[in-house]
């Protein structure tokens, strides 16, 4: 969830002075700022998320900030399992082993145990070095029913050329630990009939993450500011979802036996991105791309545009987002009898796929600084086939249906 630009200008103030080129000197009486936000995002037929966010920031002296955060969100609703879809309706087992669900003939197989709380804390300490370098350290704690994930981060920051040029480093490190409910299914392992044994490879597994981020803020002239980013994330470990499953069938299409999946445990991402800002006399554009590429054989293309339109008391900002994805190199959305694997996937977030955002968000400027905003956004997600021929009864089922969702935030910021 972002925070609105008045609330990121008081987190970064000094950065933001320092890559303008000018002051600012703090009182030792400077109060707290605090920014809050609450989220709706619902999927029709699919997951509802509720999401609620307290940051607080505070400078201390001259250009020292600490920010503090707090997020806290719930889960709940139908996410798809990877199988795919019948003539005649067809059982599953329940992630615990312990219970069963119906779907029926034609539909996309959801699970609808999906339920989750998320509380996750994060703190962030800035200050200058000297006149021309400035440096952040920070560390996040988050914590589900069935993820916990801890991490640390740090940047520095090199002014250049008046101050109009920043270069700017970033490292960060995560361990997450993954203690799904039932445990970790064996990878290709059946589903079996709820009440029995399932084959588990144990009850929780960890994943490390490290990411590098090279980054470079040009300040055009006194109306546009560019940014460059370069990044590159690692991550190692358990990397399996282990509530997706690959079903098997027939030369018919028939379903046999679903599987559970299995994907490499390394990733190597890296991608580029660029943004920029200009502002006219009375409104201001900001746009962005970001292209992203994967040892897994995922591309993906990530257009952002926002305009923002100011007024005497509001402003009003449009966004259109637009993505592109190609599909993981083991994806399939499906697996032919007899057809053997290494490593397996039919979720479709690894898929083919585009994506468009449409929204608004309504802001009022009020008293002593504060603000309050709304933004609205509708959000449709397609997945498509990359190629694959859809035998028998599979030719005239959908198995790339269509996700939409509705998103609705309420920022406060004071």
């Amino acid at each position: 969830m972002q925070l609105n630009d008045k609330n990121i200008k008081r987190v970064l103030t000094a950065a933001t002075c320092a890559l303008l080129g000018t002051n600012v000197h703090a009182q030792d009486d400077t109060p707290w700022s605090f920014d809050t936000a609450l989220m709706y995002y619902g999927e029709t037929d699919r997951v509802t998320a509720i999401e609620g966010i307290i940051s607080a920031t505070k400078e201390f002296e001259d250009e020292h900030f600490l920010n503090l955060k707090l997020t806290y969100d719930t889960l709940t609703g139908a996410s798809a399992t990877g199988a795919v879809p019948q003539n005649e309706i067809q059982t599953f087992t329940r992630p615990s082993g312990n219970g069963s669900y119906d779907i029926k003939a034609g539909e996309t197989p959801l699970d609808d145990t999906f339920k989750d709380t998320r509380a996750q804390f994060n703190a962030q300490w800035t200050q200058p070095l000297n006149e021309n370098y400035l440096a952040s350290a920070g560390v996040h704690v988050s914590n589900e029913y069935d993820y916990f994930s801890f991490g640390v981060n740090g940047n520095i920051a090199r002014y250049f050329n008046q101050k109009n040029t920043t270069v700017s480093l970033g490292l960060s490190y995560s361990n997450d630990t993954i203690k799904p409910n039932g445990g970790l299914p064996v990878p290709f392992a059946p589903m079996l009939p709820a009440g029995t044994e399932p084959n588990r490879l144990g009850d929780s597994d960890d994943k490390v993450t490290t990411d590098i981020l090279i980054g470079l803020t040009q300040v055009i002239n006194r109306r546009m500011i560019m940014q460059f980013n370069y990044s590159y994330s690692k991550a190692d470990g358990y990397l399996t979802d282990p509530f997706k499953v690959v079903s098997v069938v027939d030369n018919n299409g028939m379903v046999l036996e679903n599987l559970y999946e299995n994907r490499p445990d390394t990733r190597v991402k890296q991608s580029v991105y660029w943004q920029a800002k200009y502002h006219f006399t009375d409104s201001v554009i900001d746009f962005s791309h970001r292209y992203m590429w994967d040892d897994w054989d995922i591309k993906s293309n990530t257009f952002d545009v926002k305009y923002r339109m100011m007024f005497q008391d509001s402003y009003i900002e449009p966004h259109v987002r637009y993505y592109m994805q190609d599909a993981a190199k083991f994806y399939r959305p499906f697996a032919l009898q007899g057809e053997t694997a290494k490593y397996q996937s039919a979720d479709y977030r690894i898929g083919e796929m585009t994506g468009l955002t449409l929204g608004i968000k309504y802001g009022i400027p009020l008293d002593n600084d504060q603000e309050l905003s709304f933004r609205l956004e509708f959000f449709q997600q397609t997945p498509t086939n990359p190629g694959f021929e859809q035998p028998g009864i599979l030719a005239d089922l959908d198995l790339n249906p269509s996700v939409e969702a509705v998103v609705l935030q309420m920022n406060y910021s004071f």
